[in-house]
Formats: structure tokens, C-alpha cells, sequence
């Protein structure tokens, strides 16, 4: 084993439950791709932490979202942007990985005062929806940007902006159908029964406003459907939050386990989600879903106004059509989702429909050759090897 002089060190900072998924798996991938030891810090989840992370402190303090939902935990924020870059610049490891959360990872880095490592941010921000100018900006302080979707490359590029599209690395998860009829053995829900997958976000103001939706669309679908059984994969920042969502009086499943998520999600004939990454999770199993999503009055109006695309969803945006139908902000009623929801259970030749362009989706995340995250690692270590013979 290598002296702790010798390790690689590599600091990774996420602030959500998915980055922590994203984390996690490069991990395991940078782990399998370099021949020595690999020490991690940073901020990270339980996901990342089983890989080997020493986190800082509880990476769920940073999932908040939305302008007036931030403001409140300004101060608390602040520290701990403090904190995260005084731990970069007294570690001084051998690469700096921001994952997601832009808003928290990007005010990190700008405060570092050394730059003899790379910085690598994973997962676009999304210009091509909103302030188009950022790409040109953040390559102040951004070596590197490693992308999900086939279409975001360009718009770096285009900006001076080195980025390398590694594909998603949720197609690494995808459960079968006979996943989902073992799920639903597991959890003694009927082979005939019909299965809704209720996915209510990852954050507690997301949960809070949209639970009250999806409780009152899941009573109304099943005044249709007597055999309604409702499953609710969620992560443990939210999982009490969701728990009201089991007093519908319909047969609700609840886990936290993020290895039963694909085959609850293989289990659903239909779905129900928050606009986030569940919705291609979803998209990746062919179960066809409604999007929802609601946030604070001025931070939608906001939204709204700078925003440079059609869809919410990055299902539509992929599709280049409301494949999922969408119901954002005051169109997010539970009379008109019901609707929607209920044509996508009965209707089959709409059901092929979606599934048909699901399908296609799939065909443009893949990344031919190789694992999305095996293709992330080799280019986060390709930057770290660069950098020392600078």
C-alpha cells in the first residue's frame, strides 16, 4: 500500500442527493482506473462516504433551492463556502471536483487563491436554458467541464470553455422488467396491481410544495383504479417529509435504499415526478411519466424571464416536444394532472407513444465504448496528469 505522501488526493464537493449518486459511482470508477491509492475529501452524501469520502460536514445542509428559499440560509451558506475553501487551499489536493450545484461549487472555487490543480466541474451548467454568457465566465475559475447531455459541448466550446461529454450515468442503473416483478414481490404488491411511482424531489421546499398535489392526484386515480398501489422512491434527506403521502388510504411503498430505486421504478406502469434528474431515471426504465413542479411566486416568474428554452424537463428538451407532459407552477392542478396521468395509464396508443420516444432518449445519452463514469474518470485523471507536467 502506498505511504499517505503517495496517495492521490482528490477533493469532490457536491450539495444534493444526486450529485452524491454522480459522486459516488466516479469514485468507484476513479478507484478501479488508478493503480495507486486514492484518498477523498470534500462534501459529499452516505453514497460517497461508503467509497471512502471524509466529508466535512453533512452535504444536506447545501439542498436548497430557489431564490427566496436561499435567502433565509445566506449566513449559513457562507460559512460553509468559507469552510470548503479553506479546506481546499490547506489540503491543496491534486484535483478539485465540483458536482452539480453550481450555485455553491462555483462560489468555491472563486475563492480559492491557489490554481495548481485542476478544477473540474461535472454536470453542465445549463446555458443553453439560461444566461448563455456563463460559459465564457466561468472559465475563469473552471478548468474543465465534464457534460451529461450530447448538445452542451458546443456551447462551451464555442466560449473558449474545454468540455468533454462523458455521457449519463444513469443509463449504468437500469433495472429490468424482471427487476421490477422481483420488486414487487419483495414488497407484496400484486402482479396485477397497478403501480404509480410518485417522485415528489429531493429537496424539502420541493417535497413541501408538491405533496399536497400529488396526495389529491394519487385519491383521484384511484377512484378510477381500485388495484392503485403507489411507490415512492426517495432519498433520506426527505424521507420523513414524504411519509404523509402513505395516509392516502391507497397502499403505499416507501424506500430510501438507492439500489431499489431502478427496479421500484421497473415495477410503475406510470409516474409522477418533480423536474429533475427522476425524470430521465424514468425515462431510462420506458415508464411514461407526468412532470410537475412548483417554487416560490417570484423565483418562477424569474425563471420564466431568463429562461432561453421551451421545456422544464431535460426528457422534452432531448425530445424536442412535450413527450411528458408538464405542469409547472399555477398549471401544476391536480384536476389537469389527473387528466394527463390517467391518459397515459389508459390510453395505449398514447402510452406507445411515450415509451416510443423514451426509448429514443436512451439511444442519444448513450456514450459509445465505455461507462459514463469509467469515461469521467479516465478525463479527470487524463487533467490531473496534465497538470503536473505543466
Amino acid at each position: 500500500m502506498a505511504s499517505p505522501d503517495d496517495r492521490l488526493h482528490i477533493f469532490i464537493v457536491v450539495g444534493e442527493p444526486s450529485g452524491d449518486v454522480l459522486g459516488a459511482r466516479l469514485m468507484a470508477a476513479l478507484s478501479r482506473a488508478n493503480p495507486g491509492e486514492i484518498k477523498y475529501s470534500g462534501v459529499g452524501g452516505p453514497l460517497m462516504e461508503a467509497q471512502g469520502l471524509e466529508s466535512l460536514f453533512d452535504y444536506r445542509q447545501l439542498a436548497v433551492m430557489g431564490l427566496l428559499e436561499v435567502l433565509p440560509q445566506a449566513p449559513r451558506l457562507l460559512r460553509r463556502i468559507r469552510d470548503v475553501a479553506g479546506a481546499v487551499e490547506a489540503e491543496q489536493p491534486d484535483a478539485i471536483i465540483t458536482i452539480d450545484a453550481p450555485s455553491f461549487g462555483f462560489a468555491v472555487l472563486k475563492r480559492l487563491k491557489s490554481h495548481n490543480q485542476p478544477r473540474i466541474h461535472y454536470v453542465a451548467p445549463q446555458v443553453w436554458a439560461w444566461r448563455p454568457k456563463r460559459a465564457a465566465k466561468i472559465k475563469k475559475y473552471v478548468d474543465h467541464v465534464l457534460a451529461l447531455l450530447p448538445f452542451e459541448a458546443p456551447y462551451f466550446d464555442a466560449a473558449g470553455m474545454p468540455c468533454t461529454f462523458v455521457g449519463h450515468s444513469i443509463l449504468e442503473h437500469v433495472a429490468s422488467a424482471e427487476d421490477g416483478k422481483a420488486f414487487r414481490a419483495r414488497h407484496g404488491i400484486a402482479e396485477d396491481a397497478l403501480v404509480l411511482c410518485a417522485l415528489p424531489g429531493s429537496r424539502r421546499n420541493e417535497v413541501r410544495k408538491l405533496k399536497p398535489v400529488i396526495a389529491d392526484v394519487i385519491s383521484r386515480v384511484a377512484k378510477r383504479h381500485s388495484n392503485l398501489h403507489v411507490v415512492i422512491p426517495t432519498v433520506s434527506t426527505v424521507v420523513h417529509d414524504v411519509c404523509d403521502l402513505a395516509s392516502t388510504g391507497v397502499p403505499t411503498t416507501i424506500i430510501d435504499d438507492a439500489d431499489e430505486k431502478s427496479a421500484a421504478m421497473a415495477a410503475s406502469d406510470a409516474a409522477i415526478a418533480a423536474s429533475g434528474t427522476a425524470t430521465l431515471e424514468l425515462v431510462c426504465a420506458n415508464v411514461p411519466t407526468v412532470v410537475i413542479y412548483k417554487v416560490a411566486l417570484i423565483t418562477g416568474w424569474l425563471g420564466r424571464y431568463l429562461a432561453n428554452v421551451k421545456y422544464a424537463s431535460i426528457a422534452n428538451i432531448l425530445a424536442d416536444r412535450e413527450l411528458l407532459p408538464e405542469f409547472l407552477q399555477e398549471y401544476c392542478k391536480p384536476k389537469d394532472v389527473t387528466a394527463a396521468l390517467l391518459e397515459l395509464i389508459e390510453d395505449d396508443t398514447r402510452r406507445r407513444e411515450v415509451i416510443d420516444g423514451e426509448i429514443d432518449i436512451v439511444r442519444q445519452l448513450t456514450f459509445d465504448g465505455q461507462a459514463p463514469s469509467e469515461k469521467a474518470a479516465d478525463e479527470v485523471l487524463r487533467l490531473i496528469n496534465e497538470f503536473k507536467h505543466r
